[in-house]
């Protein structure tokens, strides 16, 4: 489904544009970041407006690709530019572009120096985040899917912590060195297909011995872009040390790049090969859940504790998706998304006392309810997402994995429950520890209340979990004919 004018590419590109307009920007110091504040609002703003009327116009019951964009951009016979978007990629655009423009609120103040070159690096990461969900052709959607890196190892790099720069290096050299086998497979299938455009390639129909090591190879970058465990040490690092913006876009956004590159390419591409390597899919999910929680429950910091749930819950993802059924698939998605509004939401409260105290070891808080009962309902609420709880987005992704998960294999289930009940532990000894009790310290009592604009970052996430989770039927139904599509290939519906 072509539209008369590229609106997926000015969708993508738009962000590039106030890159412009910030270099442009003259004057004084301080002129210099209000206004480099203000546009990259804007301008992130717009992009969101746009994504919500692209959202508004996608019509759910189209079997294909929607807003389909042309180009010869590329070189190479069988190789172009081409974008659109799908049940699969249209929650990953919108979320990117909700994301963002609160990321660059929660730094409004906590930023001060080099601050136009702070809102160049995440205008151009919204651009390649949309541009990797929207990417039609392998070539230019590898082209995204690693160039997310540079602006991330930047904004951690430069605006992190004491131990920014072994962090960023650490997770540049993970993410890029998987990603290596992947360009590999590429080029192996471009020679065997004559081709690099995604809707040819899934109906190719690839030999299954060339499945496997195929598989294998996209498996490498996926896997360590999630995280799953083994290969996810760099994630804690990266969150502890990067700021407190980042780590909601990474943890919001980048983390769901591994889960969307196994249901647009492993799933559908490679099926005969997805499926002989469910079972180890299965135990690698499992310890990723069970180590990962218990990892958690040790941590006196409260961003790598963060992180290391965030693990747990991608491995509730990967179980649904190779479950290779309705339910399974549905409950991925939809914890993706949740996880990516609860966890930004999460990362952003940690954010919020560090901004006051400057310290996010949990021993240093207690009592905060008494002098921020605002944001002790607010940090209930999304820590009451996280472990699932009925009502919010975090129970209706879990359960349905767990249901899917129980048809294909029943051990799969019970192991995988366990993580529930060990997120709920670890959760809730975090928000007792820093939230109730007595204030034992002066800078606790006399913290200040929140800002008007930290309460506008934390209600539209509020709502959204709120309203998704007691509705959610809006964002099954602009997925469910991409998932029977996906179901098709795999010869499961």
């Amino acid at each position: 489904m072509q539209t008369e004018w590229p609106v997926l590419t000015v969708l993508t590109f738009l962000p590039l544009a106030g890159v412009l307009f910030l270099l442009l920007i003259r004057g004084s110091e301080e002129v210099v970041r209000r206004n480099a504040r203000q546009v990259a609002l804007w301008v992130s703003g717009s992009t969101l407006m746009l994504a919500l009327a692209l959202l508004m116009n996608f019509d759910p019951d189209y079997l294909g690709y929607q807003f389909v964009d042309r180009g010869d951009w590329l070189v190479g016979e069988g190789i172009g530019y081409m974008m659109g978007v799908d049940g699969i990629s249209m929650p990953f655009i919108v979320l990117s572009a909700f994301l963002t423009p609160l990321a660059i609120l929660a730094s409004w103040n906590s930023v001060q120096n080099r601050v136009r070159e702070y809102m160049i690096a995440f205008l151009v990461l919204e651009t390649l985040m949309i541009g990797t969900f929207a990417a039609l052709d392998l070539v230019v959607f590898y082209l995204f899917f690693e160039a997310v890196l540079i602006p991330m190892f930047v904004i951690i790099g430069i605006w992190g912590g004491a131990r920014r720069v072994y962090s960023a290096f650490k997770f540049f050299l993970y993410t890029l060195a998987g990603s290596v086998l992947m360009l590999v497979a590429i080029l192996v299938m471009y020679n065997t297909a004559g081709t690099t455009n995604i809707p040819t390639l899934t109906a190719f129909g690839f030999d299954p011995k060339m499945q496997i090591w195929l598989f294998l190879a996209f498996f490498a970058s996926f896997a360590v872009k999630m995280p799953m465990w083994p290969v996810h040490t760099w994630l804690p690092d990266a969150h502890v040390e990067a700021p407190t913006a980042g780590s909601m876009i990474l943890a919001g956004v980048l983390l769901k790049m591994g889960g969307y590159g196994f249901l647009r390419f492993s799933l559908p591409i490679f099926p005969d090969a997805s499926m002989q390597f469910a079972p180890l899919i299965f135990v690698l999910s499992i310890v990723a859940i069970i180590y990962t929680s218990l990892v958690a429950l040790a941590q006196q910091d409260m961003k790598k504790l963060i992180a290391y749930s965030s693990v747990a819950h991608m491995g509730f993802v990967t179980v649904g998706i190779f479950t290779f059924n309705a339910q399974g698939i549905a409950g991925a998605m939809f914890q993706m998304i949740s996880h990516g509004l609860i966890s930004a939401a999460l990362f952003f409260a940690v954010g919020v006392v560090y901004d006051r105290l400057h310290t996010r070891d949990i021993d240093a808080y207690g009592g905060v309810a008494d002098a921020m009962p605002r944001y002790a309902v607010f940090f209930m609420i999304m820590m009451l997402g996280s472990v699932g709880l009925p009502g919010t987005t975090g129970f209706v992704g879990e359960f349905l994995v767990m249901a899917a998960a129980w048809q294909a294999h029943i051990i799969v289930a019970i192991f995988t429950t366990t993580g529930m009940i060990l997120g709920a532990t670890y959760m809730l000894w975090l928000y007792r520890r820093v939230v109730f009790g007595a204030a034992e310290r002066d800078e606790i009592a006399s913290l200040k209340p929140l800002s008007r604009r930290e309460i506008a970052i934390f209600v539209p996430l509020t709502i959204l979990v709120i309203w998704y989770g007691i509705f959610p039927g809006g964002i099954f139904t602009l997925m469910e004919v991409s998932i029977d599509s996906i179901l098709n290939q795999l010869g499961t519906r």
